[in-house]
């Protein structure tokens, strides 16, 4: 509420979120924000949920949880409902906000109130603000984000408030931004990035945009329409967005307005970027690596460092493109082997970090910060002689496709409950355009059969398409260890040949 209150009362009269012509001020998003704050506390609420699209409800949504004390629980929309019923559970009490037209699928769950979100925001509109009561205690939990682990079990991560500032006023100067500035931010609410936008880009006074359902076209489109000077990708984007400005071929006007472009959030391919570099050469471009659990970006390859990389003959310095840079002021990294003991330059470990907006928290678990503060990520990585960093991928099993997280163990119970199916493993593999591709490993029972394309249209039923596998590979039996645990190091080793470097 501090970064809210200052940017009301430094730019009153700016357009916060939305187009130019109709978008909401700042001054309208803080009294908007109240609106929600004084929703929330009528109806007791102790947790506000949202199962929606990014909207121009969501900083009013962000800001009014904070305004009311209570911590702000976005949800992924895109989980089957018995999923997405199980998470707003665990958040009960709540007042839940659901997409337009999607209410039912909260409904009847105990302690869970539900409104659909534009008759939520139909209503404030009208609404009075709540007093000006905040709270400003750094301990208050800010934020439950759910992430997902290589049982398939979500954990809720826990943000709290000085986790958040802490990011904030390491990363973004106040009013930094200038009144013509806009940024277009296409990942959901429920990722920590989509959270740190509004944060970031509300403290430095910048117009934010946001696209619910990206579309490399309609994403050019808007930033050409709406001037849109920065934006924020995954890979999956920025590949599709290359491959759009190509096909316009060399008549295309490009993207004149666009002055940054961060991504992050899965391996980015080399090609891409390069070409993304060649195509929009005036276009400063960042490489973003952070967390949940570390409220957004601990780590930057900053724009002259992506030029110097792409242009240097040095295979050490071209290497770089493929780093996630250096870590930010405050954020402190280290390389650890199995035994937690540091690795030495250049070897590759289990990556290590500590600061001040580092959680490592769980609901529920505590914390998994060390006696001494450090966060073990389970992200594999290493450091070379400059302390840039470079992330090899999960040291736990979760597959990382498009920038989402998706669990093995939800995918192989599905395919588990096939009668043909005797054993069955996901991993994940290289692939150029998503990350990684889903490749599933499974054995039959004796004399049964099943086909690559029913087990898919399994997956596909049961947990929506995002986690269908993009390959079925039948063998005869798993890698097991002595003491009975799949090693999917082996089994990655053994279908090597099915990924896509």
């Amino acid at each position: 509420m501090m970064l809210l209150e200052m940017a009301a009362g430094g730019f009153a009269d700016r357009v916060a979120v939305g187009t130019r012509d109709d978008g909401l001020t700042f001054a309208e998003l803080f009294e908007r924000s109240g609106a929600i704050a004084g929703r929330l506390r009528s109806v007791d609420a102790g947790h506000l949920v949202l199962a929606d699209v990014s909207s121009e409800a969501l900083p009013a949504l962000l800001f009014g949880a904070s305004w009311a004390g209570i911590p702000f629980v976005p949800l992924n929309y895109r989980l089957a409902d018995a999923e997405l019923r199980t998470l707003a559970s665990r958040a009960s009490p709540a007042l839940a906000v659901a997409e337009p037209g999607a209410a039912g699928r909260l409904d009847g769950i105990d302690g869970v109130e539900t409104v659909d979100r534009a008759v939520l925001w139909a209503e404030l509109a009208a609404a009075a603000s709540a007093d000006h009561d905040w709270s400003f205690d750094g301990e208050d939990v800010a934020l439950l984000l759910f992430t997902s682990g290589t049982t398939g079990d979500p954990k809720a991560a826990v943000l709290r408030q000085r986790h958040l500032i802490s990011y904030i006023l390491g990363s973004v100067e106040f009013g930094s931004a200038g009144e013509e500035e806009a940024a277009l931010v296409s990942v959901p609410p429920y990722h920590v990035a989509g959270i740190a936008a509004v944060l970031s880009n509300a403290f430095a006074g910048r117009r934010l945009l946001q696209l619910p359902t990206f579309e490399p076209g309609a994403w050019i489109d808007l930033v050409r329409d709406e001037g849109v000077t920065s934006a924020m990708v995954v890979p999956t984007m920025l590949a599709r967005i290359v491959e759009h400005l190509d096909a316009e071929g060399p008549s295309s006007p490009g993207l004149p307005t666009l002055r940054a472009l961060s991504y992050g959030g899965g391996r980015m391919p080399q090609p891409v970027v390069e070409r993304a570099l060649e195509l929009l050469h005036d276009t400063r471009f960042v490489n973003a690596y952070g967390l949940t659990e570390t409220s957004s970006t601990v780590a930057l390859l900053g724009p002259d460092e992506h030029r110097a990389a792409v242009a240097s003959d040095d295979p050490a310095v071209r290497r770089r493109l493929a780093s996630a840079g250096r870590p930010l002021p405050g954020i402190e990294v280290s390389i650890r082997d199995e035994v937690g003991a540091e690795a030495p330059v250049g070897a590759t470990g289990d990556i290590w970090l500590r600061g001040g907006q580092v959680s490592g928290e769980y609901r529920g678990q505590g914390s998994r910060l060390t006696d001494d503060g450090w966060f073990p990520t389970n992200d594999g990585g290493w450091l070379d002689d400059e302390g840039y960093l470079f992330v090899t991928g999960r040291i736990d099993d979760v597959i990382v496709k498009g920038g989402q997280n998706i669990s093995p163990g939800e995918i192989e119970g599905v395919l588990l409950r096939h009668p043909a199916v005797a054993d069955a493993a996901a991993i994940g593999l290289p692939d150029h355009e998503w990350g990684e591709r889903i490749v599933v490993a499974v054995a039959t029972h004796a004399g049964a059969e099943a086909s690559a394309e029913e087990l898919c249209t399994l997956v596909r039923r049961e947990l929506r398409s995002n986690r269908t596998p993009d390959h079925v590979e039948f063998v005869d039996d798993l890698p097991y260890g002595d003491t009975g645990k799949l090693l999917r190091r082996v089994l990655r080793e053994q279908l090597a040949h099915l990924g896509d470097a």
